[in-house]
């Protein structure tokens, strides 16, 4: 990437710092994500950043220890945008002072009242008729003095400098997070950062096809790839990039774990037999993976388990292809800064993914993810730049534990079965209401519960089931779809009866956070 001009965002653990990156992308301009410990003055002349962003984070600048970026990034005379914990730690670094307490923490929706909009920065930004712009503020520290060179261009009811710059050399500081969609008006922000910082936008998922297949050729030369093929856009759009880099060196590989939804292995291996001449294997190993998750209900665990006879199924097969060295899969950026910090850094570790840590070393087969660094919205560009059908793109995610994680506790044939034909009809309910490409993911799950109903004149004790729907732009945020109670009783009517063992059905409308969006 190094022929893009190139911002670099410097990590200090918050969890949404890949939105950043986000709304980056939006504005083509190509960004790299390091951890704070990964940048020293040798990696800063390297990388040559055109800018640089601090990102938020969980610990204190008050405390000995917490991170903090080399001092020589003050010297770069480049801009530099301090967001959330990065400001305070921009104010600490450069003679200004950060404190606990005084009861300025502020968590939530805030209102930032600007003192002086003549900054470059806030172009076009205070729109609002009462002047003032909604923001989502997550911080107990605040600043308490201002760096000298500093001056205060906005503030809020927990924070007196809640916008902060030293125009002279294109600092700039916020206390909240512009990045969230909680902050309506924050991409303007970005905009006029990039823009004030002389970014011409020449970074397009065109130009990332193009090096994304040169950095494929380069890494897997002459030798053979097998690629974990599920059906889903991540898993379509990564073997059509690897199948484009590399042509017949590709095998792709469909796991029937028992764990997918009514009819999906079918549908799957035809569609993609039908649309690409990709050598392809269709592995059943349902009895497998079963009879490993007998018994077994803690989710991590189930994870786990997962992923090592995943592991276990690419091996067997990759052992009978001759040459093969590499395994290709469809990891994206949630999934990474989910299970482990992107490249090591230091944010906290929410849930395990069954494709994220690498693969162990008795395989002997190293990893292609050519995604690894996108965004849902952006593999599915990517796939329109490959020239994927609308019905590949289009389908919602679908994780690759399958309906593990959608079978909370224990998960027996009998559960998976019941679980499998109330989805397809609540997929087919959301299809036949026109609401299926409004939403970013639905399924149901099967509750670990069983509740007492009537049906007819008979008493009945049977499962209860959650329907989840939830809208989303990249995954890292989402909020409830907001169905209809029309539409939740017809729903709910008919899965009651036409699907047996199912005697109550709920509506989650859980947002992530606090939520996520799968269950387990």
């Amino acid at each position: 990437m190094t022929q893009h001009q190139r911002l670099l965002i410097i990590d200090f653990g918050s969890q949404v710092t890949q939105l950043i990156a986000r709304r980056l992308r939006e504005l083509n301009v190509y960004c790299e994500i390091h951890p704070y410990q990964h940048v020293d003055d040798a990696f800063l002349a390297t990388f040559a950043p055109k800018a640089i962003i601090f990102s938020g984070g969980p610990d204190s600048v008050t405390r000995d220890g917490s991170p903090r970026p080399p001092k020589s990034v003050f010297d770069l005379g480049v801009p530099i945008l301090g967001i959330c914990y990065g400001q305070q730690v921009m104010m600490q670094e450069l003679g200004g002072l950060v404190e606990t307490g005084h009861g300025t923490a502020e968590f939530g929706r805030a209102f930032v009242t600007p003192t002086d909009d003549r900054l470059p920065l806030l172009d076009g930004w205070f729109t609002s008729a009462d002047g003032r712009e909604q923001v989502w503020m997550s911080h107990g520290d605040h600043v308490s003095r201002i760096a000298p060179g500093f001056q205060v261009f906005g503030t809020s009811s927990g924070a007196p400098f809640a916008i902060t710059a030293d125009p002279s050399r294109n600092f700039f500081a916020v206390q909240f997070h512009p990045e969230v969609h909680h902050t309506p008006n924050g991409a303007k922000l970005y905009e006029n950062f990039v823009r004030l910082a002389g970014f011409t936008g020449d970074w397009t998922m065109a130009s990332y096809k193009d090096e994304a297949i040169a950095r494929i050729r380069e890494q897997v030369g002459d030798k053979q790839v097998i690629c974990g093929l599920s059906g889903g856009v991540d898993s379509s759009v990564a073997a059509v990039l690897i199948h484009e880099a590399i042509g017949d060196q590709l095998t792709c590989v469909f796991v029937d774990h028992g764990l997918l939804r009514l009819n999906e292995a079918e549908e799957v291996v035809t569609m993609f037999r039908d649309n690409y001449n990709i050598p392809l294997i269709h592995a059943d190993e349902a009895d497998l993976f079963l009879g490993e998750l007998d018994g077994v209900s803690d989710p991590e665990t189930k994870r786990k388990i997962i992923g090592r006879l995943f592991i276990d199924v690419f091996q067997k097969y990759a052992s009978q292809i001759d040459g093969a060295e590499f395994l290709a899969q469809g990891t994206l950026y949630p999934d990474v800064i989910e299970s482990v910090s992107f490249s090591g850094g230091p944010s906290v570790t929410i849930k395990s993914h069954h494709n994220v840590g690498g693969l162990p070393e008795k395989m002997g087969l190293k990893l292609v993810e050519p995604l690894r660094e996108l965004f849902k919205d952006e593999v599915r560009a990517l796939g329109r730049e490959l020239g994927l059908p609308d019905k590949f793109i289009g389908r919602h995610p679908f994780p690759g534990p399958g309906l593990a994680i959608r079978c909370p506790g224990e998960i027996t044939r009998e559960k998976l079965e019941i679980l499998r034909r109330a989805d397809a009809v609540y997929i087919d309910q959301i299809r036949r209401h026109g609401l299926y490409d409004d939403i970013w993911q639905a399924f149901a799950a099967i509750l670990p519960m069983r509740t007492v109903g009537v049906m007819g004149d008979g008493r009945t004790y049977d499962y209860a089931l959650a329907l989840r729907a939830v809208t989303s732009v990249d995954g890292m945020t989402a909020d409830y779809y907001p169905f209809t109670h029309d539409f939740l009783g017809e729903t709910s009517t008919r899965i009651i009866n036409e699907v047996r063992g199912i005697n109550r059905v709920f509506y989650d409308c859980t947002s992530k956070p606090p939520g996520t969006i799968e269950l387990e």
